[in-house]
């Protein structure tokens, strides 16, 4: 089964996200993002530990490292590896104590980044739910660049601000005589332009049940 190591890029929320946020993902040494909905908590959980806050008692993740390192255990991986319904699963992969812990991507990422352990999914779902985004072609190795996707504290204390005003008042593409499916692949590209990945997924998971129903 062919693997995939992604990358942490960014937390994304809106004001009608309703406390959630999409956390995107990053193929290393790739232009793929996957973007993944989680709650509040769990993005908190992942944020504060990659800013290296240190909240003064133990946040559940912290609490789980704790108790895997008591036991002589370390996390080697955490792979995405399924989706059903539109929906995740993961597994945390454990050395010192041969285990593989079924869980939501957002616990295992949560837990991944205080063990410093890799993120993988596997080539077929990253192929199947991710995106290629529209400046692909542009350098993804800036330092300023890479520093400013990543400031994830910034992203949870904020919601995600409109682009541009300019942006609101152009009229969208024409969608008059598209069939339904196309008027969402219009859709989709104007949600990845516009960097809104958590309406990306939702337009994404929407085009998925066409395509399976026939």
């Amino acid at each position: 089964m062919s693997k995939i190591q992604l990358e942490i890029l960014g937390l994304s929320a809106s004001p009608a996200s309703n406390g959630a946020y999409a956390l995107i993902l990053k193929e290393t040494g790739g232009t793929r993002r996957l973007p993944i909905v989680i709650g509040a908590p769990e993005a908190q959980a992942i944020a504060v530990e990659m800013e290296g806050v240190k909240p003064p008692r133990p946040m559940t993740h912290d609490l789980l490292k704790n108790i895997i390192e008591q036991f002589g255990g370390t996390v080697s991986e955490v792979s995405i590896v399924d989706m059903k319904d539109s929906t995740f699963f993961a597994v945390i992969i454990i050395d010192g104590l041969s285990l593989e812990i079924d869980a939501r991507p957002s616990d295992a990422i949560a837990i991944a980044v205080r063990f410093n352990a890799p993120i993988y999914i596997t080539e077929s779902i990253l192929e199947e739910a991710g995106f290629y985004p529209e400046n692909a072609d542009d350098s993804l190795g800036d330092d300023d660049s890479d520093e400013e996707e990543n400031d994830l504290l910034d992203l949870l204390r904020e919601s995600k601000q409109e682009t541009d005003k300019d942006d609101e008042d152009k009229e969208p593409p024409s969608t008059e005589g598209m069939s339904y499916f196309e008027q969402l692949k219009v859709k989709l590209a104007a949600a990845i332009s516009k960097e809104d990945y958590e309406e990306a997924a939702k337009i994404r998971d929407e085009m998925q049940k066409i395509q399976s129903n026939g």
